[in-house]
């Protein structure tokens, strides 16, 4: 099936499942009018719940769902998605009290009848999960702590949104619409088994062990893992795994790094991650036969998957792991197409991968354009921030023809984005990689 016709299916699945509850619950009889208001708030708190549970789909990483789009845009939709179910919920007692104003006096007695305290607990845990997810970093809450929070928290919200509902009554009377909620509700608790039972059952079969820890520039370090006692997976320069280091595949603590190795070399596989976060700030201390798990490969961000006679590159920082995965298969395939790689970072001194990057020049038709926000006093090459001008002195004649990728932070990836665009890159063509999923 045609990639766009397969995005098509998903995304129209996704509607339905979104959906279908609202008309479902309107077959057979129905309550007492209470007026547009009050029925429109009844909408809002059936689709916060539906679109709550459909979360835990989106991100249960099922490969064949998530291909289309590539899971970093999953996880992007997810978060879009969280808030507006988040402003559902949010309206739907707002509404109720604009409707019925007693029930602001319920509130304040502080006897709350099953219902209403159901539905409170599930608007306090969604409540709690926005704002640990959108302001991790400002609260200084560590990663791993919070992908244990969130998942308690999303299920908290889900099932005691779902006790609201058929305690309520309005819309559910009757067994099979009971059922139905009681059926969403089962099903992301199995969703949530499969995920964290099954799925890691699975993996810790399959262990890897890390052969080689290589320091490179920029703070920066690769560990290259070797299968052990199965046959590893292949998979496409660019993609991306979940790595899991000294926890069990049980305890939530994998993390996603691009593979920066050669596809060409599938029984090695190679990570290359800046000291950066909670995680990554030690991961210097590896060592030599420490035994890893992997789950993957994931993403679209692939030579492999967006085909053209000629490809442009733009990387920032650490943002040139993928990029290196795609040059070094390239290589290895003695491929002739041209290319061109802007590469942004801060100091000469700590650009990873520099030596490397100069070696496969004498390997491919490659010419790098190196951008110093930094720059040593004799530098001749382009200083600052990677900006339009840049790309307007530096893109080829064909350009349009190329296909584009970029890794890097968020706003450098915006301002590329936007610029190629505006040098006459069809939009199509230009594919991005965001690899701050959380």
């Amino acid at each position: 099936m045609h990639p766009y016709l397969r995005a098509t299916f998903w995304i129209s699945l996704y509607l339905l499942l979104v959906q279908a509850p609202l008309f479902v619950l309107l077959l057979g009889p129905k309550p007492a009018g209470s007026g547009f208001w009050f029925d429109l708030s009844l909408a809002l708190g059936f689709a916060a719940t539906t679109m709550m549970a459909i979360m835990f789909l989106l991100t249960a990483r099922f490969q064949r769902a998530t291909a289309p789009f590539g899971i970093d845009l999953v996880y992007y939709f997810h978060r879009l998605t969280a808030i507006g179910a988040f402003a559902f919920a949010t309206l739907h007692p707002l509404l109720l009290f604009r409707e019925e104003p007693a029930l602001l006096g319920v509130m304040r007695a502080g006897t709350l009848p099953l219902h209403l305290w159901t539905g409170l607990v599930a608007w306090m845990a969604l409540a709690a999960l926005m704002t640990s997810s959108l302001w991790r970093q400002q609260l200084c809450i560590h990663y791993d702590a919070w992908r244990v929070a969130h998942l308690l928290l999303a299920l908290t919200a889900l099932l005691f949104g779902t006790a609201h509902i058929v305690e309520v009554g309005h819309y559910t009377t009757g067994p099979w619409k009971t059922g139905l909620w009681l059926a969403i509700a089962l099903s992301c608790l199995a969703v949530a088994v499969r995920v964290r039972l099954v799925k890691p059952l699975q993996l810790l079969r399959r262990p890897w062990r890390v052969i080689r820890v290589i320091e490179e520039r920029g703070s920066a370090w690769t560990l290259v893992l070797r299968p052990e006692g199965h046959g590893g997976f292949r998979f496409l320069p660019g993609q991306f795994a979940w790595l899991t280091l000294r926890s069990s595949p049980f305890a939530m603590r994998e993390h996603p790094f691009s593979i920066s190795s050669s596809a060409a070399v599938p029984r090695e596989i190679a990570f290359t991650i800046k000291e950066l976060g909670n995680f990554t700030r030690r991961i210097g201390e590896i060592q030599v036969g420490e035994r890893a798990w992997l789950d993957g490969p994931y993403g679209t961000f692939s030579i492999d998957i967006s085909r053209a006679p000629g490809y442009i590159f733009v990387a920032g920082g650490v943002g040139i792991a993928p990029i290196m995965s795609m040059l070094r298969t390239l290589a290895e395939r003695d491929d002739g197409r041209p290319l061109l790689l802007f590469y942004a970072y801060h100091t000469w001194e700590r650009t990873t991968f520099r030596e490397e990057l100069e070696a496969l020049r004498e390997r491919l038709d490659l010419n790098i354009v190196y951008v110093l926000s930094e720059p040593p006093t004799d530098w001749t090459g382009e200083r600052g921030l990677l900006r339009e001008e840049i790309f307007a002195r530096d893109l080829p004649a064909d350009r349009a023809e190329r296909e584009c990728f970029i890794c890097g932070p968020t706003l450098m990836i915006t301002v590329a984005e936007q610029a190629l665009a505006r040098q006459g890159i069809p939009p199509t063509h230009i594919h991005s990689e965001i690899f701050d999923l959380v």
